[in-house]
């Protein structure tokens, strides 16, 4: 099963709170990136990407959301 899967099978709510952890993890991580001290560079991408899929699904959800009432 995919990452978008996963995150298509959780609330709205899961999906706030999952967004506000990962936003918290990658200031962590721009401030490890700042005084070198990353060990996985490209955790930074992982957690931009992550993020994405969930604005993005959030965008679709109320997109339907707001079609349905129309």
């Amino acid at each position: 099963m995919s990452q978008i899967d996963d995150l298509r099978t959780k609330s709205d709510d899961q999906l706030t709170e999952q967004l506000v952890e990962l936003k918290r993890e990658q200031f962590n991580l721009r401030f490890q990136a700042a005084t070198n001290q990353l060990e996985r560079p490209a955790r930074i991408r992982e957690v931009r990407r992550d993020i994405a899929r969930i604005k993005t699904l959030q965008t679709e959800r109320n997109r339907s959301a707001t079609a349905q009432q129309a």
